[in-house]
C-alpha cells in the first residue's frame, strides 16, 4: 500500500513538457545563505523563481524593537544564547544588494542562456516575511501573503518551498489559508489542492513550526527533510567531504576559478580570510585573515570555502539528467531521500538514504551528497566564467541521451544494450563512463561500456517489480570540465 501511495504522489508532480519547476526561497540571511544565494542566482535559468522571502530562524531574528526577550524553543540555541532581544540579524537589504550585482553581470549571463531572469523581475519577488523572532508565525506579513497567493493561484504545477532558515513564514501562509477557508464549502478540495501543490524542502528544523503546525494541520504536504547530507556542503565540510573532493573547495581553486576576477556578484561571495564582514552578525569572523584557525571546524587558508548548507535545496531542482526531481529516492545534486517510516509524504536523509563510499568502504549518508560535489563545483566555476566571458571563451555542459529512454523493462537474467548519444555545444570531446547505482534501486546490475554502447546484465535472481539503476556519465574536455548524466531505470517485468 505504501508503494502505491508513493507512486500516486509522484504522479502529481509531473511537470508540463518544457516547464521549469516553480520555486520560492525563504532565507534567514546567514553567511552560508548569502553564498548559497549567489550560486542559486547563477542557476536561476534552470527553474522558475517566484519568491525571495526574508524569514527568521533559531540562529537569526530581528526582534520586535520593544526590548522583548525571547528564548529559543530549540535546545541547541536555547543553551547557546539564552534570552535575547535579537540575534545576529543581517537585515533586509542583502538580497537587493546581491540582485544589484546580478544586474551588472546579467548582460553577460544572457549571452550563455537567454532564460536568465531580469534583475527587475527578481527584485519584484523580494518580500519580508516573519522575522521578529524564531518561529514567529502569528503575524500576517508581506512574505506570508505572497506565498499564500502563489499556493492559491490557478497554476496547478507544484511549488517547491525552500526553507533555508525556519519554516515559520511558510507556516504562516498555510495558516492564513486555513483561517480563511476551513469549514467553508469546498475546503476539503482546496486543502487537497494545496497539499498536492506544495513541496517543502527544509534544511533541518531551524524552528519548531514544521513540527508544531505544518505536520499536524497539513499532513499530506510532501516534505524533503535534509537533516544530515547538507553538512557535507556546510561548515564541517573538511570533516565530511572525501579527501579527493576537498581541493575543489580550497582557496587555490575557489579564489582564481570562482571568486576573483569574475565580476561584482562573485566578489560578494564570502570565503575564509577574504576581509569581508557581514553587518549584524558578530559571529561572522571567517573573513578575518588573523582567524583562519577555527577551533570548531579546523584550519583554513585564504579563500577556502566556508559553507553553502542550503545549496542542496535548489540543486535538487536543476536537471542534470538524473531524473531526481519527482523521485527523491533516486538521488542527485540535491542529495538522496528515503521514504520515512509510516509517513508516505515525508522523505528523509535517514540511514536508508546512505550510499556506499568507496573511500571508507562503508555506507555513508553524506556520500549521497558528496559523490556529486566535484561535478557541481566545476559547474559552478563554469557559471562564474559566464559572468565575464563570451560564449566562445566559456564552457557549456554536454548533452547525454540514451536511445532506449530513461525507463526500460527487462526479464530476470536479461542482457541489454543501451545506445548513448552525446552532443557538446562547444565541440569538445566527451568521455563516457557508466556505473550501477544499487542503493537507488533493488540491487546491482553489471554494466560496461564499449564505444557508445552500454551493456547491462540483469541478475538472474531479480524478481518482478525490482528496479536497477544505470547511470551514464559524460564529461567534456573543456575547462572547467563539465558533466551531465542519463539515468536509465530498468524494471523487471
Amino acid at each position: 500500500m505504501k508503494k502505491i501511495l508513493f507512486l500516486l504522489l509522484l504522479s502529481t508532480t509531473l511537470f508540463a513538457k518544457g516547464r521549469y519547476p516553480r520555486t520560492i526561497v525563504t532565507t534567514d540571511g546567514e553567511i552560508d545563505d548569502v553564498d548559497t544565494f549567489i550560486r542559486m542566482l547563477l542557476y536561476s535559468n534552470e527553474y522558475q523563481l517566484e519568491g525571495l522571502v526574508y524569514s527568521s530562524s533559531m540562529w537569526h531574528y530581528k526582534g520586535d524593537g520593544k526590548g522583548t526577550k525571547f528564548t529559543s524553543e530549540m535546545e541547541m540555541t536555547r543553551q547557546m544564547y539564552g534570552a535575547k532581544t535579537d540575534l545576529r540579524w543581517p537585515g533586509v537589504q542583502w538580497i537587493q544588494d546581491l540582485l544589484k550585482a546580478y544586474g551588472q553581470v546579467h548582460p553577460n549571463l544572457i549571452l550563455h542562456d537567454k532564460k536568465y531572469p531580469s534583475p527587475a523581475y527578481l527584485n519584484s519577488l523580494v518580500k519580508v516575511g516573519n522575522i521578529d523572532f524564531e518561529g514567529e508565525m502569528e503575524q500576517v506579513t508581506e512574505g506570508s501573503e505572497w506565498i499564500k497567493a502563489k499556493l492559491l493561484d490557478n497554476d496547478p504545477e507544484p511549488i517547491y518551498l525552500q526553507a533555508w532558515g525556519g519554516t515559520n513564514t511558510i507556516a504562516r501562509a498555510l495558516k492564513s489559508i486555513e483561517e480563511q477557508f476551513a469549514g467553508k464549502p469546498g475546503w476539503d478540495a482546496l486543502k487537497n489542492k494545496i497539499s498536492r501543490k506544495a513541496i517543502l524542502y527544509t534544511v533541518m528544523d531551524q524552528d519548531a513550526t514544521l513540527k508544531n503546525y505544518i505536520a499536524g494541520h497539513w499532513p499530506q504536504i510532501r516534505v524533503f527533510y535534509n537533516a544530515q547530507q547538507f553538512a557535507s556542503f556546510a561548515y564541517p565540510w573538511k570533516r565530511v567531504m572525501p579527501k579527493a573532493t576537498q581541493p575543489y573547495f580550497e582557496g587555490t581553486y575557489m579564489g582564481p576559478k570562482i571568486i576573483q576576477n569574475h565580476g561584482p556578484l562573485l566578489q560578494m561571495y564570502y570565503a575564509y580570510g577574504d576581509g569581508q564582514k557581514q553587518p549584524g552578525d558578530d559571529e561572522h569572523i571567517h573573513g578575518d585573515p588573523t582567524k583562519l584557525k577555527d577551533a570548531q571546524w579546523g584550519s583554513f587558508q585564504p579563500f577556502d570555502f566556508i559553507s553553502e548548507g542550503d545549496s542542496p535545496a535548489f540543486l535538487h531542482l536543476v536537471d542534470v539528467g538524473l531524473n531526481n526531481l519527482n523521485n527523491p529516492s533516486y538521488g542527485g545534486w540535491g542529495g538522496r531521500f528515503a521514504l520515512a517510516e509510516g509517513n508516505p509524504y515525508r522523505f528523509e536523509d535517514n540511514d536508508k538514504a546512505a550510499d556506499f563510499n568507496p573511500e571508507t568502504g562503508k555506507l555513508d549518508i553524506s556520500y549521497s551528497q558528496t559523490r556529486w560535489l566535484i561535478a557541481a563545483q566545476e559547474d559552478f566555476a563554469a557559471r562564474a566564467d559566464w559572468c565575464v566571458k563570451s560564449y566562445k571563451e566559456a564552457n557549456h555542459a554536454p548533452q547525454i541521451t540514451v536511445s532506449e529512454g530513461m525507463h526500460v523493462y527487462a526479464k530476470p537474467g536479461a542482457s541489454l544494450d543501451l545506445h548513448v548519444i552525446t552532443r557538446d555545444p562547444d565541440g569538445h570531446a566527451i568521455k563516457l563512463k557508466v556505473w550501477p547505482y544499487p542503493e537507488a534501486g533493488s540491487g546491482k546490475a553489471e554494466v560496461q561500456i564499449e564505444n557508445a554502447t552500454v551493456k547491462v546484465q540483469i541478475p538472474a535472481t531479480a524478481k518482478k517489480g525490482d528496479t536497477f539503476h544505470v547511470v551514464v556519465e559524460g564529461t567534456d574536455n573543456g575547462s572547467p570540465a563539465l558533466t551531465r548524466y542519463r539515468r536509465v531505470v530498468i524494471t523487471i517485468a
